[in-house]
């Protein structure tokens, strides 16, 4: 009989449940657009009907390795989200304004 991952996890010493959260919490952090409008809930489809195109554009947006930055955008605040980019050096990081005013928002 199949056991339940809660159970499984009960099992777990402290210190691998914490592992384990942390390994999770950075798979999170990073993740492909397909996967992201799952993890937001949203089909391909009701992402086309929020920006106004046909479904397939979306399938073939989530596919591209290069795309304009207006675009992406456009894509992240239709799953609620907010773009910021950020460039990141050995000694800090910088947020970069050039791109807040893009799709008529201000960040």
């Amino acid at each position: 009989m199949a056991k339940k991952f809660a159970a499984l996890r009960a099992q777990l010493s402290p210190q691998s449940q914490i592992r384990a959260e942390a390994k999770a919490q950075a798979m999170l952090a990073e993740m492909p657009l397909n996967e992201l409008r799952q993890a937001r809930g949203l089909s391909q489809k009701m992402l086309a009907e929020v920006l106004h195109v046909q479904q397939p554009a979306i399938a073939k947006m989530e596919k591209r390795t290069d795309m304009y930055i207006s675009t992406l955008r456009s894509h992240i605040e239709a799953m609620g989200g907010q773009l910021e980019v950020v460039a990141r050096f050995p000694d800090g990081t910088v947020k970069i304004s050039n791109f807040s005013d893009l799709g008529g928002t201000a960040a």
